[in-house]
């Protein structure tokens, strides 16, 4: 089943500078020739996209993501020789055709990882290789203790009778084994602790308004939606607020490394 989420590609650049750091540090880490093929997997608003175009002067980069809106945004950071799709990653059909499949804090949004390691395995050439962070077992998990209760309260939870919920945040152990039944080679997955204390609230609420709030407001009527958005910031700022003014949230990610 597809599941498509409104995110706002311009409100999201403006809220997503954590993303970005960690986009930059995995691109500078790929060892690139600079002639290489590329795919950024849930590309967003083509931030990273672009840098890895950069890095490969003599290839290119097909930047994929399934939000109009963030492609929308990614326009302006578009070079020669970087392409953008509006595609499903889990209904790609791309055959050998890359050297590296890249992809920077958006695979949890896929639930069948299964089915997306077979497309991803697909899409790389012979020797080519797998590099991807994303969020892991407690990731932030202050926000979804606070959404789950809010969630639960009685004026909500009739609208989540049938909510499925938006993320696979797996541990390193459970990915690994979930690689083992795949055709991928010398993979490895590591954890790395992301947590970060946020400057102030406003930067805190932009960050949880701009991603994790998107899949509970979508699912609710448009009276319910500001109430039910305000009830989770007001319980998360009270969560994570801490003596010296700045706000704290757990960023727990997953690491994968795999050759094909």
């Amino acid at each position: 089943m597809k599941t498509e989420y409104p995110f706002d590609g311009k409100k999201y650049e403006k809220s997503s500078q954590c993303q970005r750091e960690w986009g930059t540090k995995l691109a500078e880490e790929l060892n690139l020739k600079g002639n290489e093929t590329i795919l950024d997997l849930g590309c967003g608003n083509g931030a990273i996209t672009k840098e890895l175009a950069e890095r490969v002067p003599q290839g290119r980069v097909v930047g994929v993501d399934s939000s109009p809106s963030m492609l929308e945004a990614a326009k302006a950071h578009k070079t020669e020789n970087m392409e953008l799709k509006l595609l499903d990653i889990t209904e790609m059909a791309f055959e050998a055709e890359f050297d590296v499949v890249f992809s920077n804090a958006a695979l949890h949004w896929m639930l069948d990882h299964e089915k997306l390691l077979k497309k991803i395995y697909s899409a790389l050439k012979q020797r080519g290789f797998l590099r991807a962070q994303f969020g892991g077992a407690g990731n932030v998990s202050n926000f979804i203790e606070v959404v789950r209760g809010v969630m639960e309260l009685p004026a909500y939870v009739p609208y989540f009778k049938d909510f499925r919920w938006p993320w696979y945040m797996p541990k390193p152990e459970e990915y690994g084994a979930l690689l083992s039944h795949t055709e991928f080679r010398n993979y490895k997955v590591w954890k790395e602790n992301k947590d970060r204390y946020f400057p102030d609230e406003e930067s805190m609420i932009r960050m949880v308004e701009e991603a994790g709030l998107v899949p509970f407001i979508a699912v609710l009527p448009e009276d319910v939606k500001r109430p039910f958005r305000d009830a989770v910031v007001e319980g998360l700022v009270g969560r994570t607020k801490k003596r010296d003014g700045t706000y704290f949230e757990t960023f727990r990610r997953i690491n994968v490394y795999a050759e094909k």
